[in-house]
Order: C-alpha cells, then structure tokens, then sequence
C-alpha cells in the first residue's frame, strides 16, 4: 500500500500528459497531488518519511515556477535535483552519523561487515548521481514526450534493475544460517 501512495503523484501527472499533452497542466495537478500524498501519510501513518518532504517542498517550488511561468524546464529538474540530494546525503552520512545511510536504513534486516555497508553506500552515491545526471541528458536531448515516459518507466526500470544488481551483490556476503550452525556444531 505504501509503494501505491508514493507512486500516485507522478501516476496522475503522467495520466494528465498523456492525456492532454500538456506539461504545465500535469504539473499543475502533480502539486495537489503530492500534497494529498503527504496529508494521506501523515494520516494514515502519523509519520512522513523526509525523502516525502523533501520532494513536496521541490515539487511545490519547481512545480510552481512551471505554472507561473509556463515553463516545463523547471518541473524536468526536480528528478535531478532530488537524486543529487539523495546521493549526497548518503555521501555525507558516515560523517554525520557515524554509519553509513543504507546500513541505517538496511541493518535491522541485514547483517553485513562495514567495508560492504561502505561500498553499498558508495554505489548508492553513484546511482544517484548518474540517475540524475542521465534525466539532465534526456530533457535535453529529447521530446518533452520522450521525458515524460522517462520519468516515469525509465527512471523505474534503472531503479529496479540497480536494486536487482544489489541483490545479487548482497547474495555474494550473506551468510547462510544453516551454514553457520553446521560450523559451530563441529
């Protein structure tokens, strides 16, 4: 359910292009959109995630530079302003708080050495960095049609297929339980 709520502002801004063609439009019904988001959370939940606050308060600026100036440029940033965020916060947060964010995020589910939480997070980093340097190179390079359909399936795909690439990565440093206890027995 919580994967559905973070995924209907940009559902309803995409329905809206495809349907009218018209970025300032979809962008005009992204901003509501995301508020709802936000409100639902809170209220269903009691707790809104800061990667949520973060994108309403871009969404709410960018989104309202698009409409009052007419201008789709500044919606087309957001993607890359909010992954570079993302990867320098996750750049950052060995030094600010003393772990590295995807061991944060990850460690109650997973137990990995530190040298992996550190690499994991470093990939994390140049995800990020690249995701958002590649959104640059697609609205810039193409239609306006062609970034829509980015945004939504292309930025998806690449962050499923690097999720799947960390699985597989992971898989090589997990220890298997049944294993361990074999070991121990001996």
């Amino acid at each position: 359910m919580k994967m559905l709520i973070d995924f209907f502002p940009i559902a309803i801004f995409f329905l809206v292009y495809q349907l009218t063609k018209d970025i300032v439009l979809a962008t005009a019904v992204l901003i509501p959109a995301t508020i709802a988001q936000v409100l639902f959370t809170w209220w269903r939940f009691r707790k809104i995630e800061k990667m949520h606050l973060v994108t309403l308060a871009l969404v709410v600026v960018l989104g309202g530079a698009t409409v009052i100036f007419q201008n789709g440029d500044f919606i087309k940033w957001k993607p890359t302003i909010v992954n570079w965020l993302f990867g320098v916060a996750f750049l950052l947060s060995p030094l600010i708080g003393g772990k590295p964010l995807i061991q944060r995020m990850m460690e109650k589910n997973l137990s990995l050495p530190a040298p992996v939480w550190m690499r994991l997070n470093l990939a994390w980093v140049a995800f990020f960095m690249v995701l958002g340097a590649v959104n640059i190179f697609v609205f810039k390079t193409y239609s306006e049609e062609t970034w829509v359909d980015f945004k939504l399936f292309g930025m998806m795909g690449l962050t499923i297929l690097f999720i799947l690439i960390q699985g597989v990565y992971l898989a090589r440093h997990m220890k298997d339980p049944q294993h361990n206890t074999t070991d121990s027995g001996e």
